[in-house]
């Protein structure tokens, strides 16, 4: 099973006490009652669905949703959770029991040695992962694009402080090195250096909607500057990814990013494009990462699920006078947005059936 994402969220569900009698019932219940319960909101239980699967270290949530269900990102349907409980993030952990409710088609949570479901207190949002919890997302394929800044307005680009000088004028600055830096810290201590990268271009209207920063590394202040005597600050590397000259910018270090996502449909229709594949490529496969035309001033934001399809091209009808003519775009995959700008998302690449190509279109789930 691949590790998508297990958003832990599903124990936000104040779940009710499910009787032995009741899940009894449940489980002479027929498949094809749950699906008359799930298709009212198109979240459709599998008719091969298992009555339980026993969580296992290494599962994740979607990976376990697509046991049970046609579209494994609508499983907080089945568990009858509303948007205030997806807010507040929860833990699932190995050795408890999924159960498939087919009487009230729903899937419900339970204990090894009983049946009974458990209700749950909710956590604070800044809270890390408890011990053994299954993660969200893998960290190991998205951890660099939740706490680097990867994508750069246009306007951030101006007010940003910037490196002017090395120690003994030297061309880059590695590890432990010495940094002169001016422009407003607004009390920050702690920043990660950029360099601007290649403009990247809305594929519907050709505009510059942002910049791919290169990132370089992190820098810790040393020295604040003396407004009586100049206002240049002095930073050490702290680290480097790649070297960092005169002209690299610097953004504030991040909060630690939080790895429980609830996945979800846009409240508002969504039709993106993919602007990019990240890595400078133009084709991309499952696991990867692109990005989308559409940020938070459209409603994304974290969790968002789209439905991706290769756009259909624009042919000559040779046998209708050589008129043009727009062929269909065909499903291939979903798209999980895991990180939000105002004008463009990342998002992480599920499940395809084909490659992903920059100018791919991303639309809400039907």
């Amino acid at each position: 099973m691949k590790k998508f994402s297990t958003i832990a969220s599903i124990l936000a569900v104040s779940l009710p006490l499910m009787s032995a009698e009741v899940f009894a019932a449940g489980a002479q219940a027929t498949t094809a009652q749950a699906q008359a319960i799930a298709s009212k909101s198109k979240c459709e239980f599998l008719p091969d669905a298992p009555d339980k699967h026993v969580v296992v270290r290494g599962d994740t949530l979607w990976g376990i949703s697509s046991i049970f269900l046609k579209n494994p990102w609508c499983w907080p349907v089945v568990w009858g959770m509303n948007q205030e409980e997806i807010r507040n993030p929860h833990w699932i952990y190995p050795g408890q029991i999924v159960y498939f409710d087919r009487a009230n088609g729903r899937l419900r949570l339970g204990n090894p040695g009983g049946i009974q479901t458990e209700k749950w207190t909710p956590r604070s949002r800044n809270q890390g992962l408890g011990d053994n919890a299954i993660p969200a997302i893998p960290a190991s394929v998205i951890e660099p694009f939740l706490s680097q800044p990867l994508i750069v307005e246009k306007n951030e680009l101006a007010s940003a402080p910037r490196i002017i000088g090395t120690k003994e004028g030297r061309v880059n600055l590695g590890q432990g090195e010495k940094a002169y830096v001016r422009g407003d810290l607004d009390g920050g201590t702690s920043f990660q250096v950029f360099r601007p990268g290649v403009p990247l271009l809305d594929p519907e209207t050709k505009a510059i909607i942002g910049y791919e920063a290169v990132y370089l590394g992190t820098v810790k202040l040393d020295k604040e500057a003396d407004e009586d005597v100049s206002d240049v600050h002095t930073f050490l590397v702290v680290n480097s990814k790649e070297e960092m000259a005169v002209g690299d910018r610097l953004m504030p270090i991040p909060p630690s990013p939080i790895l429980n996502y609830v996945p979800h449909a846009p409240k508002d229709e969504v039709d993106a494009r993919v602007v990019a594949v990240y890595g400078g490529v133009t084709v991309a496969g499952q696991n990867q990462i692109v990005s989308i035309n559409r940020g938070k001033d459209d409603g994304l934001n974290i969790g968002t699920v789209l439905i991706l399809y290769n756009y259909g091209p624009v042919i000559v009808d040779k046998t209708d006078n050589n008129k043009r003519v727009k062929l269909p775009d065909e499903q291939i995959g979903h798209l999980f947005i895991f990180r939000v700008f105002d004008n463009i998302s990342y998002g992480l690449i599920m499940q395809v059936t084909d490659v992903v190509k920059v100018g791919d279109a991303a639309r809400s789930p039907k």
